[in-house]
């Protein structure tokens, strides 16, 4: 076969023993792959990030909550976050133990919270309501509560989640009323967290947004941790050569704060992030076939399996994901060109990349759409009854192993 626009991949030998082409016929189109090397590479970047206090590396599991990346998230030493009932359950399935679960509601039910806290598990409140609520059903219990400094960033205004517009956390001027509420109920604080937004590569964001929590923190004493967020970026323009961000000089700059702090709580509490996305965007790539190439008003389309139901983030954030091409045939590219890349579901946003300068496509060619670990599959449907495609593992020693099978047409009535 020929890897027509693949250097990323060729560099990391992301498919190990295997190719595209192979992959493709052994499991069908569309087809997520995932490389096992690059995950705990990631895993082993983050949980070197804060040197001197006591630190924690929790994922953020809704980016990509497949059991079998959960356990090597797990193997690796991590702790993790959940956001519902079904992560939880999965979580503990992948062997993450109830003190290894943070599980952070937004305006969920009472039974959601006893759902969590009949686990052994810590729940954090994101409103003085939801902290009400908590009380009410758990009283003389540990919670946590998430607040909101002012403070977002992000690469979408639908996914900065601090700041003056979001829906998330309680604001800093209610902290009297949370002290309030906590000793109405026999509440013990012994932890607090925020999320700024996802996907910054500015490192002086995330120490803003750092500094605005630990201003929190000062005001409850004995925490026993401050959980930072999450937000970390990594380069999906990397054919562009995009930089990655700055973990050293992140690290420098968050050590010395979070030791500063520590001095003058005069206590030593454990420091939490939550990274999501940098874990698994990364190890992840959407392969698809070429099934039409057509023109429509001097706009040339390329016609692919991969809609919007199977990747959702263009059309969602209009979010950007490199492209590799690959052939089994010899059908040399004769020139670059600009094109849209479409997906097979009847709407007119089903599009993965657009205007894109690209070598020549041809049919049959298969597509890879880098950086899709993260908000991939995790966030694909059913939409126009598609089938979910299955997810591989490429592991270690460069084996393939399915680690959720492909959809049939008999799923889409299983529960009727």
């Amino acid at each position: 076969m020929q890897y027509v626009q693949a250097k990323v991949t060729q560099q990391t030998n992301f498919y190990g023993k295997h190719n595209p082409v192979d992959l493709i016929k052994k499991y069908g189109s569309p087809l997520y792959v995932y490389n096992e090397r690059i995950l705990r590479e990631r895993c082993r970047d983050i949980k070197k990030l804060v040197k001197g206090p006591d630190f924690i590396v929790n994922y953020s599991a809704k980016a990509n909550s497949n059991l079998a990346l959960l356990k090597i998230i797990h193997d690796e030493g991590c702790c993790v976050d959940a956001m519902s009932p079904g992560e939880i359950y999965v979580q503990l399935q992948a062997g993450f133990k109830p003190e290894q679960i943070l599980y952070i509601g937004n305006n969920v039910s009472a039974e959601e919270m006893k759902y969590a806290s009949n686990q052994g598990i810590l729940v954090s409140v994101d409103s003085l309501s939801q902290l009400e609520l908590y009380g009410k059903i758990n009283p003389h219990s540990n919670v946590v509560a998430r607040f909101n400094t002012g403070v977002g960033a992000g690469h979408h205004q639908k996914v900065v989640t601090g700041g003056k517009k979001t829906k998330f956390g309680i604001e800093s001027a209610f902290i009297p009323e949370v002290k309030d509420i906590l000793k109405k109920y026999h509440l013990r604080l012994i932890g607090i967290n925020q999320h700024i937004g996802s996907l910054f590569m500015d490192t002086d964001s995330y120490i803003s947004g750092v500094q605005a929590l630990l201003d929190v923190a000062a005001q409850f004493s004995n925490l026993e941790f401050v959980d930072l967020g999450g937000g970390f970026g990594i380069p999906y323009h990397k054919y562009q050569n995009e930089p990655r961000l700055d973990l050293a000089a992140l690290s420098e700059k968050l050590s010395k704060v979070l030791t500063d702090w520590v001095n003058e709580y005069g206590k030593q509490v454990r420091f939490k992030v939550e990274p999501g996305r940098y874990l698994v965007a990364e190890c992840g790539i959407l392969l698809g076939n070429i099934h039409t190439i057509k023109t429509n008003y001097s706009t040339k389309y390329i016609g692919t399996d991969i809609g919007f139901n199977v990747l959702m983030r263009p059309v969602l954030y209009n979010s950007y994901h490199d492209i590799e091409i690959y052939r089994s045939s010899n059908a040399q590219s004769r020139n670059q060109e600009a094109v849209t890349i479409v997906g097979n579901i009847c709407e007119s946003g089903d599009i993965i990349a657009e205007d894109r300068k690209l070598p020549e496509i041809f049919e049959e060619d298969i597509i890879g759409v880098l950086d899709a670990g993260a908000y991939g599959y995790s966030m694909a449907s059913n939409y126009n009854n598609r089938l979910r495609p299955a997810e591989v593992l490429i592991t270690n020693h460069g084996d393939d192993v399915l680690i959720r099978r492909r959809e049939t047409l008999e799923d889409l009535v299983r529960h009727y």
